[in-house]
């Protein structure tokens, strides 16, 4: 028995339930492809397979729990309609089905959620209110539309019908895949976790089932340790499950039925979402990639094993996108940025250019700084930015320019 792993008493969904959900919206989601990774399971020392749930329309899972919630309302509910409180990915995947089944939906964003969130929503044909700083206050406004409009909740992961639809990845992941031994799990409120782990415990009692979260936003990880979450910093990749308060149905599944909820760092979630892009050709948005992160953060724990990996999501912003492919080149030591003293006099740039060349080391961009560093006014400082294969190939770069005569350090900015 896992370290959550508790004696079953009275859930709030079973497998059955996600059985019916899995053929109640076979004609509204997509049956994502679950591919093993050769190149990820040669690095990890692990037998990765991939689960592509960024290949639903909305590029999220959460079109599992939307459709099924959508599904079983009945006609008066259907003709007033739903609500939601969402700035990602349940935003959009309550608009689209509801658009697709004919139900009107109104969704409440913050004042703080993102244009392109607001506008995508928008064009899924939902009624988008722009209401409250925060997300509680976002919640506060939902709540009083619904009560004057006579409106359905349909909550992102605390409601038995939106946990049996997120259920159904596992529906398919273990009907595409034989004998996986250990399934990664993006977690938040705990809606996708809880829904799988409700199917996969039932029809594959010693699997082991993880979930990941952010170690700065280990929401779930505090509610199974009886304390609230007390955040210091909402900077998180991971903002799709940056949840403080997962549901009070969700911890329970999670308690009974999961092995072990586990944190990973920022910086190995950055990581992933750049393998992701480069080795598997897919966007991964940060909580999408954690549960490669925690496969990069723990190689021995699962060594030699069949393990799969959710990727729930990827609806990333672009430009953090590009940050984040900039930043890996930086970490892996495949762009450098090296500061070279320099006399201020014609000539003594080439021998570096010359030098740097030699060694096969592409320079991106050079900028001379003579007025604002403290060095003599016959000397400048070149900041030259360098692309390279690896850290062993910039070191070699930074040794051909000092065999040229020159003082390098690494640029401090």
């Amino acid at each position: 028995m896992g370290r959550y792993r508790r004696e079953v008493t009275d859930l709030c969904i079973d497998a059955d339930d996600v059985r019916r959900a899995a053929q109640t919206i076979a004609g509204d989601i997509v049956h994502t492809p679950t591919s093993p990774s050769k190149t990820l399971s040669l690095l990890t020392g692990v037998d990765v397979f991939v689960k592509f749930e960024n290949l639903q329309f909305t590029a999220s899972f959460k079109d599992r729990g939307a459709a099924n919630k959508l599904r079983g309302l009945d006609e008066v509910q259907r003709d007033a309609g739903v609500i939601a409180v969402s700035a990602g990915n349940h935003a959009q995947g309550v608009a689209y089905h509801a658009g697709r089944l004919g139900i009107p939906a109104t969704i409440v964003m913050p004042t703080s959620a993102p244009f392109t969130k607001v506008g995508h929503t928008e064009a899924l044909g939902a009624t988008v209110i722009q209401e409250g700083a925060t997300f509680s206050e976002a919640v506060t406004v939902a709540e009083r539309v619904a009560l004057e409009r006579h409106l359905t909740w349909v909550h992102p992961y605390d409601d038995p019908a939106v946990i049996a639809g997120q259920g159904t990845v596992a529906v398919e992941l273990l009907t595409d895949v034989a004998d996986i031994d250990t399934i990664l799990i993006p977690t938040g409120g705990g809606g996708l976790l809880a829904g799988i782990a409700t199917y996969a415990r039932a029809v594959s009692p010693e699997i082991e089932i993880v979930g990941v979260q952010s170690e700065v936003y280990p929401g779930m990880v505090a509610a199974l340790a009886g304390r609230s979450l007390e955040v210091t910093s909402t900077d998180t990749l991971a903002d799709g499950i940056a949840v403080k308060t997962p549901g009070t149905r969700t911890v329970p599944i999670v308690r009974a039925l999961v092995d072990d909820v586990i944190t990973v760092p920022e910086a190995a979630i950055e990581r992933s979402v750049s393998m992701f892009l480069e080795i598997e050709k897919t966007v991964a948005e940060g909580a999408g990639a954690v549960g490669l992160a925690a496969l990069l953060e723990h190689p021995d724990r699962w060594r030699g094993r069949r393990v799969a990996l959710v990727l729930s999501g990827g609806n990333i912003d672009t430009r953090v996108l590009a940050s984040v492919l900039m930043r890996e080149l930086v970490h892996s030591g495949r762009i450098t940025s090296l500061r070279i003293a320099v006399p201020d006099l014609p000539g003594k740039l080439a021998p570096i250019v010359t030098a740097l060349a030699a060694v096969g080391a592409n320079v991106i961009e050079i900028d001379h700084r003579r007025l604002f560093d403290p060095i003599s006014a016959r000397s400048t400082n070149v900041d030259v930015v360098i692309e390279t294969r690896d850290r062993h190939h910039a070191a070699a770069a930074k040794a051909a320019i000092q065999a040229a005569g020159y003082r390098v350090e690494p640029n401090p900015i």
